[in-house]
């Protein structure tokens, strides 16, 4: 099991089947807020559908492919960070997040991003972490900025969004760079 406590108020825990419902019902209540830059919102209609996504996070998990954590502010579950994807092959990891609407602003994503960048680089001894956010997600790319990730790009039309698609940017840090302590 997976648990990293990142200050007193604030831990990513692996998700597990328990968290489902809780999960569901936050982005039952949050949906439209989400599915501004979300494209599986919608495809989350019951806690059966997050029980059926959590089986394969932790499926990937169980094979080494990524690591999917609830973000437990105050006890409660507030959002997801994950490495969405290692690649151990060339050692990099790629963050992914969401929180809440009510959560913002409070500097949770911000020691959320940084806890799992450290983490990528001093436990599993990775050399890069990427984030991409939508060119117009303003909120989303202000993590990795703050963090003092470099911009690398824009990758066009790469994800499609309901009824368009999005260009994003390409954020990117690497292990010689990151000088944050864990």
């Amino acid at each position: 099991m997976f648990l990293y406590q990142i200050r007193n108020d604030l831990a990513l825990k692996l998700v597990s089947i328990q968290d489902a419902e809780e999960t569901f019902q936050l982005v039952d209540k949050d949906r439209s807020y989400l599915r501004e830059w979300l494209p599986w919102v919608d495809s989350s209609k019951t806690a059966e559908d997050t029980k059926a996504s959590f089986l394969s996070f932790l499926k990937n998990y169980g094979e080494q492919k990524s690591l999917t954590t609830v973000i437990m502010y105050q006890g409660k579950i507030v959002g997801i960070a994950s490495f969405n994807k290692i690649d151990w092959t060339n050692k990099i990891a790629y963050i992914g997040y969401w929180l809440g609407s009510e959560y913002q602003g409070k500097g949770i994503m911000t020691d959320v991003a940084k806890a799992l960048t450290a983490y990528a680089f001093s436990e599993l001894k990775l050399n890069r972490v990427e984030i991409h956010a939508a060119v117009e997600n303003k909120k989303s790319r202000a993590i990795p900025e703050r963090l003092g990730f470099k911009e690398e790009g824009t990758v066009r039309q790469t994800e499609w969004l309901y009824d368009h698609y999005v260009d994003h940017i390409i954020y990117g840090m690497l292990k010689s760079e990151w000088e944050q302590p864990i």
